[in-house]
């Protein structure tokens, strides 16, 4: 069996449920998974089917009833709360679907958010700061509010922020979800731009074919149940081992 540190996440017999009245509902069924440094792995499936849920659990954002998750060599499962948001800060990156921005902060203060959470200096992040404004056209936009600027800004602004630590995985919840066909585009191909610069490796849940076709890997979700989806094996083709 490799090391775990050649995997940037590794999930074992993973299982999340729900009392819903009188019965358990089975979100997330006993997923394995091995996620290569670098790569980047899409997961498809219907409304309904877990794999937001499985994403959050792997991302840290919710907690599984059972099994280990491990990023990075390090089982997240284990953490306390502080421990883990710590971990989180330096080392993970999360794209929402509906960008989740500040209302009353600019773009500025809503990117750089990270930064004062995990109480980084001015210099450890300026270099990160100029590189993702310029790549992502956020320069003539940054003292604005959200309010003020159009959905493919806002995702951009979000993007902009789950990047300004330099995390080494970056979980995307259909990041393009809530645009048009024309800034969805736009958005994933600067999200994929920035993902190759810094060798970041990417999870992604999506529902756009086309956009997990870009993907070295796709898996499909069904009632919690994970699976490589071999109609669909991924714009690079690469040959890895699942589990």
């Amino acid at each position: 069996m490799a090391n775990t540190t050649e995997y940037m996440l590794q999930t074992e017999s993973v299982i999340k449920q729900y009392r819903q009245s009188d019965s358990v509902i089975t979100a997330v069924n006993r997923v394995n998974i091995k996620i290569e440094k670098g790569e980047f792995v899409a997961i498809i499936g219907s409304s309904g089917s877990g794999k937001s849920t499985f994403l959050h659990i792997c991302a840290g954002l919710d907690r599984a009833n059972a099994g280990r998750i491990i990023i990075d060599g390090q089982e997240i499962t284990k953490m306390g709360a502080d421990q883990l948001g710590r971990f989180r800060g330096e080392k993970m990156g999360f794209i929402y679907q509906k960008h989740h921005l500040i209302p009353q902060f600019t773009a500025l203060e809503n990117i750089l958010l990270p930064t004062v959470m995990c109480n980084k200096s001015d210099s450890s992040y300026q270099e990160s700061l100029r590189e993702l404004v310029e790549c992502l056209g956020l320069s003539e936009r940054l003292h604005h509010l959200p309010s003020e600027l159009s959905g493919g800004q806002c995702q951009r602004v979000a993007i902009a922020r789950a990047l300004i630590n330099n995390p080494q995985i970056l979980f995307a919840d259909e990041p393009t979800g809530n645009l048009d066909r024309t800034n969805a585009d736009e958005v994933l191909r600067l999200l994929l731009k920035i993902r190759e610069t810094r060798g970041q490796t990417l999870m992604m849940v999506t529902h756009d074919l086309d956009i997990a076709a870009k993907a070295d890997r796709i898996f499909r979700m069904d009632n919690g149940i994970l699976s490589l989806d071999r109609d669909y094996l991924g714009g690079n083709k690469k040959t890895i081992v699942s589990y």
